[in-house]
């Protein structure tokens, strides 16, 4: 049973200062509401933590036996197996899965209805690939959503499917340090905000500290989980005369450009200079030397994503946040000979 007291649309049309009609254009996603008026509108939702047992209502009575996955791209070795895990999930349940790649960041303002509640029964969103605004507009109406790999804007209570950053970063450059000597580790950070990169930091951060070794901010480097960004980055490193023993790449994509940047210039892998990856992608073992890194259960991820999404569209309770394990896969790229 629902509080007495939960708001109303007529309590958000009042402090918003607009009429029930008009807040549910906005809810609906209606192009006929000045966005000064809509700003107001979404506001006041997430203010009152309004959610419409209506809209809810609605939504279960049409239901399309479909699920969405949004992504800012379809790249790179990480997506191979979160797709496979989505894809997998689903199919167990007996759901379609559509797709979508939005090629770039969303941003404030930008309408963006290509997946939503018109031709899906709930939506698995990854990091970067839809806009604050959506995300209050699909809130607002009740409609079922996890994120993967981000967390959602105060005070939304989104779901969330993520893995342990942090703690995988510690195990890896303790390694680096205890085991070969390691004093001068470069990190090669993702792209900016992605917060898998920002814990991947603050793993990097609290060990060098623990380990009692000066923090020097000219070892954080861009190599935006992208195999080129990072070769280009270790190639300007080395051109700088930049002295370091040891690269912690954001990713295996951005450590694989660090080799080969390391290769061209004549500098050896791991004798002189130790690499280490995070994600553990299906061609980090190919590696020649094969590839030090964290292992992130990545098709888990998907596959817990959907069952969480599932469990929302049949309206029962989920976790508010799952963060999967992960593991330190030792290989001879830090200087080991497993």
């Amino acid at each position: 049973m629902l509080a007495s007291n939960q708001p109303t649309i007529s309590d958000v049309a009042k402090l918003a200062g607009v009429s029930i009609a008009t807040v549910s254009r906005v809810m609906n996603g209606g192009s006929l509401v000045a966005e000064e008026t809509a700003q107001r509108v979404r506001a006041a939702i997430m203010e009152l933590k309004y959610t419409p047992r209506a809209a809810a209502r609605v939504l279960a009575s049409h239901k399309t036996n479909t699920i969405g996955l949004l992504l800012p791209e379809i790249s790179g070795a990480f997506f191979q197996p979160l797709l496979r895990g989505v894809e997998a999930g689903a199919r167990q349940v007996g759901l379609d899965l559509l797709i979508h790649a939005t090629r770039e960041p969303r941003h404030e303002n930008t309408p963006h209805r290509t997946l939503g509640e018109h031709n899906t029964d709930g939506l698995l969103v990854f990091t970067d690939s839809l806009d604050q605004a959506e995300l209050v507009r699909l809130h607002s109406i009740g409609f079922p959503v996890v994120l993967l790999h981000q967390t959602p804007p105060d005070p939304l209570n989104i779901p969330v499917v993520t893995i342990e950053n942090q703690s995988g970063a510690q195990k890896i450059v303790e390694h680096l340090i205890e085991v070969h000597g390691c004093r001068r580790i470069a990190f090669l950070q993702g792209q900016e905000g992605h917060e898998d990169s920002l814990w991947r930091e603050k793993g990097y951060r609290k060990t060098l500290k623990t380990q009692g070794i000066p923090f020097d901010p000219g070892l954080i480097l861009y190599g935006g989980f992208n195999r080129d960004e990072a070769r280009t980055t270790v190639e300007r490193m080395l051109l700088d005369g930049l002295q370091f023993d040891a690269i912690f790449a954001g990713d295996d994509d951005s450590a694989l450009g660090a080799i080969l940047a390391l290769r061209q210039a004549g500098r050896r892998v791991p004798e002189d200079v130790a690499v280490a990856g995070f994600d553990d992608s299906s061609f980090a073992h190919t590696l020649s030397p094969p590839l030090t890194t964290v292992h992130a259960p990545t098709e888990q991820v998907g596959r817990e994503a959907v069952h969480q999404l599932v469990r929302i569209i049949r309206g029962e309770k989920v976790e508010p946040r799952m963060v999967l394990p992960t593991k330190l896969v030792i290989r001879q790229s830090c200087g080991c000979q497993a």
